[in-house]
């Protein structure tokens, strides 16, 4: 197990003989890294936390500290971390709350970019990007495939639906919508209509961009309002899975989402 003499591991830790731990990292008790992970030098882990394979943590990551609640108490709470993650210089992610899940969760392929946060008690999917400086506050769940611009935050209990896409310098204090773009500050945040670049890239069919298209139009930019325009969607006859994803994601929205 490559592990620099420089480092501080509480002998508590389960730490993989496939692991590799880098100059002055401190790692606090209670923490389990599995095969292939690197920490790169300076990382800090306080505990409590449970990192899976692969994973790389680039210099002066905070890992599984205490959440910023001031309802914390103290309480024994985790951070999770799935498979091939990365996390680039600087980033925090923060365990959970005894008030809320009690942990904090963070899926496998994500790329974490230089400076973010994930707060107490957030749920992260799989294979989500967050740009420089991208906030999580508390209770934020982000569905799998979901972009998170550079500098943007999301506000505590909001949800970013999967395969959003979120501009940078936005602030979302509702909920952000699957397969759309979402961009601008608070009350003047709209959406920007489907992410039809991102969708082909991530190779979406032509007929399910198409349908999306359709329902973005009906539901956003006509006349009615989203009861009735939800109606009218489901009258139609759809042969893309999306169309129910984004049909449950709105009527299961107890913050509101932006238009």
């Amino acid at each position: 197990m490559p592990i620099h003499p420089t480092s501080i591991i509480d002998p508590s830790c389960e730490i993989s003989a496939e692991a590799h731990i880098g100059p002055y990292c401190v790692i606090g008790p209670h923490t389990r890294i599995a095969a292939g992970t690197v920490l790169d030098p300076h990382v800090s882990i306080q505990g409590w936390t449970e990192i899976g394979e692969r994973c790389h943590f680039y210099s002066h990551c905070s890992i599984g500290t205490d959440p910023q609640d001031l309802k914390y108490k103290g309480e024994t709470t985790l951070l999770k971390v799935g498979d091939d993650n990365v996390f680039r210089e600087f980033v925090s992610l923060n365990r959970g709350t005894g008030g809320g899940h009690g942990i904090t969760t963070i899926g496998s392929r994500n790329f974490v970019m230089a400076y973010s946060h994930i707060a107490h008690d957030c749920v992260v999917g799989d294979c989500t990007i967050m740009a420089n400086a991208a906030t999580l506050a508390g209770h934020v769940t982000v569905g799998d495939h979901a972009t998170v611009g550079a500098f943007s935050a999301v506000h505590q209990f909001c949800r970013v639906g999967p395969h959003a896409f979120i501009g940078g310098f936005s602030v979302i204090t509702r909920d952000a919508l699957p397969f759309i773009k979402t961009v601008g500050e608070r009350n003047k945040a709209k959406t920007y209509g489907i992410n039809t670049i991102g969708l082909r890239r991530k190779g979406f069919t032509e007929e399910s961009i198409r349908q999306l298209k359709q329902f973005y139009r009906l539901c956003f930019r006509s006349n009615l309002n989203t009861g009735d325009a939800l109606a009218e969607i489901r009258g139609k006859e759809w042969s893309a899975p999306e169309i129910a994803t984004l049909i449950g994601f709105i009527e299961s929205s107890e913050r509101g989402f932006i238009r």
